[in-house]
């Protein structure tokens, strides 16, 4: 393909809808992003978005990504936030809000599920897209439905006119099983409308053109393909560099989050590690609750910065802390009554500093080790994402623990990844290999 050809990517949070332009060495031409009305809270444990709000942002969004003039689009690609829904009529009109990701209000729906689903089934639990399908369908508006679909589902259907198709990551909390590309038997059991459940496509595959009309109203040009995306932490892991096995990328936000690519797939309720498929991998991982939170309940971003500067990273300290913001730990320990140990306690605060760092560190390796304890390979190599991964002291006190080196993503935004598919999907699609990316 020339090399003025464009892809790009779409990322729909929680707060806005981000858009970026790459061309065919990866390299951004343009960015834009739009801001999104803040969710409602109608009553406890309940959050909700409007899906015209979203299109709203996208074509805002692609509007103004066009007018920077990048090249000429050849492929878009859409990621967004998993387990959020709603249901539409055939012609993709919302039948009802969208239930986000952190709506909790299907309690009921969730303990019908816990009946049949596996104990390792990520549709499990009222946040599930599932959970929250069997709340939706419910009266006449679920009788009017045609299509169940997920944030990133109902604006591919907008985009390209076909409604009720799914990428396989998306689906995943919906009760679909990747390893067999299918629905499993056990949904048989349970009150799900089947003629609501999207049809499935592999994630980085077409899924059809952008018609002419909507284009033409976009400012896009003729023919530009629409490749199925992911959900948005799995665009953002792929866009700080993770590739293939032996790639893995630690988020540093205000928990830890570490995610590895895989050759096979891993679950564990235990443990709360979920697995999705992308191309012939498994992007799998799981979450502490360590991390940022912890930091900021005894130091402010500058004395961080600071007294970072003040640290030996090669000098271990070896207080031996597991750092938690309260009691309990999801991974890489299942312990729902762990305390913190924050103990002993320095007198000099940098050097408390230092082993909260290296108490972070610590669980960070613990958690690599854990998943090729289950089945995943040891990183060779890892990337570093959100707000921590500045600090080079706590970059080199990592690479210390790990043994492998620790590198900063050169991408941290999720729209970059969904570009990266766009622009495989688009390659595949015409049958050229892609290139090493940088």
């Amino acid at each position: 393909m020339p090399d003025s050809d464009v892809f790009v990517g779409i990322d729909l949070g929680t707060s806005g809808c981000r858009a970026v332009a790459i061309d065919g060495d990866a390299q951004v031409l343009a960015q834009s992003r739009r801001p999104l009305p803040p969710s409602r809270h109608p009553g406890p444990g309940m959050s909700e978005q409007q899906p015209e709000d979203w299109w709203g942002a996208v074509c805002d969004s692609l509007r103004e990504l066009v007018a920077q003039r990048p090249g000429r689009i050849r492929a878009v690609s859409v990621d967004a936030t998993s387990s959020t829904l709603l249901l539409c009529d055939h012609t993709g009109r919302p039948l009802t809000p969208a239930l986000m990701y952190d709506d909790q209000r299907a309690l009921q729906q969730a303990q019908l599920i816990g009946r049949y689903a596996p104990t390792d089934s990520p549709a499990r639990g009222p946040g599930s897209a599932l959970s929250k399908m069997l709340c939706l369908q419910q009266g006449k508006t679920g009788e009017q439905a045609a299509h169940a679909l997920h944030q990133a589902d109902w604006i591919n259907g907008r985009l390209c006119g076909r409604y009720g198709i799914a990428d396989e990551n998306n689906v995943l909390k919906l009760g679909y099983d990747p390893s067999t590309r299918s629905w499993p038997t056990w949904l048989r059991e349970l009150p799900v409308r089947r003629t609501l459940l999207p049809r499935v496509s592999a994630v980085g595959t077409p899924i059809g053109h952008i018609p002419d009309d909507i284009a033409k109203q976009l400012g896009l040009p003729k023919q530009v393909l629409l490749i199925a995306g992911t959900t948005d932490s799995n665009a953002a892991t792929l866009a700080a560099g993770a590739r293939a096995p032996g790639d893995a990328v630690t988020s540093l936000g205000s928990t830890l989050v570490l995610k590895t690519y895989s050759t096979q797939p891993l679950t564990s309720a235990k443990y709360g590690i979920s697995s999705h498929r992308i191309g012939d991998y498994w992007l799998t991982g799981g979450a502490s609750n360590t991390g940022g939170a912890v930091l900021r309940k005894f130091f402010s971003d500058e004395e961080i910065v600071r007294l970072s500067r003040e640290i030996d990273p090669m000098r271990p300290l070896g207080f031996g802390y597991y750092p938690l913001p309260g009691i309990g730990e999801r991974f890489p320990r299942s312990a729902a009554q762990m305390q913190p140990v924050l103990e002993p306690r320095p007198d000099h605060p940098r050097d408390f500093l230092q082993g909260i760092l290296e108490g972070i560190a610590a669980v960070e390796a613990e958690g690599y080790a854990r998943l090729a304890e289950l089945g995943a390979p040891y990183p060779t190599r890892v990337y570093s994402s959100g707000g921590g991964a500045v600090n080079e002291t706590w970059r080199r006190i990592r690479e210390r623990c790990l043994g492998i080196p620790v590198l900063r993503a050169a991408h941290t935004e999720a729209a970059y990844g969904s570009a990266l598919l766009a622009r495989s999907g688009a390659w595949a699609s015409a049958g050229n290999q892609p290139q090493p990316d940088p």
